[in-house]
């Protein structure tokens, strides 16, 4: 009891790093669409908006909460290269400025005049990211900041929705849309990428373990069983807010009709369940769910950006990666999100294939051939996911992909995976 009450501010801190715009957006989306269908639907979400990203923390906590470290099994290029893309796609590139255009496009522009709008992103993102960094720059207070005083406010509000919601729902399900009408699972596990928690989950481990040593906590026995309770916690907080939202969504067309569009719905859903009063509790959920994750973000970029070049300080990358945020922010969320999918379809299975090598490489002596086939076969396909989801396509190869098991469920890359380490596994053993 004494470990759980200890350590229940750094799984609130992890369960607020975690959830972000996207976590808040997609799920009414997925209900929408999914309607009847919400069981396979609320479950492929959760696979990949819950269950992965906990493997993940599991995994990187086991081996020093540190990504590059484990990356380096496979190969000092790859370590660098891999790593570095993931904290860039997490970071400055897509997920940062992801979290100040949600917070202007849902918490605040509801409550501007139509000639406001136009300068409004500009300020929004201006205040939003003063504050991140702020916030940022000295991460040894951030669970008090953040675990102590953010995450409790930001479960009491989408608490409101959620127990209002179910309460007195708005409406029946309403019928499935599109592809949910017969792959609902599938096609929301894909939309977990969107969350991009399993990317976060492989870098937040590292923000931990800095978080508790600034608490004095040293003894890495002791780092990784908070890590992994931590890791717990977050993960029961993310599947109630999932299971809330998309709940919502499924109920509101007859309420507020079918909008296709996350953000309308969530803002549409909270205005019909408490007035215009709703509007207000949303604005405050996205605004604390984005500042949390943006500043976890900023100071894991800055970590391990400033262990790559000593020369340039924390303090400096954090900066750096506020600025450049604010500027990318700047483009519209629309935007954004076009450009992150391909990205995401592309490293989101080597992430899950290199997190589940690293829980049990025991079994295979941490072999690098092992490693490298199993993440070069999946590769091969999800490089080609990430060409066909930006609107390219190379025929002849997309016939010979066509005939790998799971591949019209966009999980191709799958049995690819399992004969890469199963053959890297069989050279192991006749060369070891």
């Amino acid at each position: 009891m004494k470990f759980i009450k200890e350590n229940l501010a750094v799984g609130f801190m992890l369960f607020a790093l975690f959830l972000g715009a996207g976590n808040i957006i997609f799920p009414p989306e997925l209900g929408q669409n999914a309607g009847t269908a919400f069981i396979p639907s609320i479950i492929g979400f959760l696979i990949t908006g819950v269950g992965l990203p906990l493997i993940g923390i599991i995994a990187v906590a086991k081996n020093g909460g540190d990504l590059q470290l484990v990356a380096n099994r496979i190969h000092p290029l790859f370590s660098i290269l891999f790593t570095g893309v993931v904290y860039l796609s997490i970071g400055p590139l897509f997920a940062i400025p992801r979290t100040g255009a949600v917070t202007y496009e849902i918490g605040i522009a509801p409550f501007l005049s139509e000639s406001a709008k136009s300068s409004g992103l500009l300020i929004t993102t201006i205040i939003f990211f003063v504050i991140v960094l702020y916030l940022s720059l000295n991460p040894s207070k951030m669970v008090d900041r953040i675990g102590k005083v953010l995450t409790p406010a930001l479960l009491f509000v989408i608490a409101l929705l959620a127990v209002k919601a179910f309460i007195t729902p708005m409406g029946e399900f309403g019928e499935p849309h599109g592809v949910y009408a017969t792959n609902a699972f599938s096609e929301s596990f894909i939309q977990g990428y969107l969350t991009m928690d399993v990317l976060a989950s492989l870098v937040f481990g590292i923000v931990i373990v800095q978080a508790l040593q600034a608490k004095g906590i040293t003894d890495r026995a002791k780092q990784v069983k908070t890590t992994i309770f931590a890791g717990i916690v977050a993960a029961v907080g993310l599947a109630f807010v999932y299971i809330s939202l998309e709940y919502i969504g499924a109920t509101s067309v007859d309420s507020i009709g079918y909008l296709g569009d996350g953000g309308s719905i969530i803002a549409q859903s909270a205005k019909a369940l408490y007035g215009s009063f709703g509007n207000i509790i949303l604005s405050v959920v996205i605004i604390l769910a984005c500042i949390t994750t943006a500043v976890g973000l900023v100071s894991a970029n800055a970590t391990f950006f400033n262990k790559l070049f000593p020369k340039l300080s924390y303090k400096t990358l954090a900066v750096i990666f506020t600025i450049f945020s604010f500027v990318i922010s700047n483009f519209g969320l629309s935007k954004l999100i076009s450009i992150t999918l391909p990205v995401l379809m592309f490293i989101y299975p080597i992430a899950i294939v290199l997190m589940f090598l690293v829980l049990f490489d025991q079994m295979f002596n941490r072999a690098p051939i092992v490693y490298s086939l199993a993440l070069f076969a999946t590769a091969l396909v999800s490089l080609y996911d990430g060409i066909k989801t930006a609107g390219y396509s190379i025929g002849w190869y997309e016939n010979i992909l066509t005939l790998l098991p799971l591949y019209d469920q966009s999980i191709g890359w799958l049995v690819p995976a399992i004969v890469g380490l199963v053959i890297g596994w069989i050279i192991h053993l006749f060369t070891k």
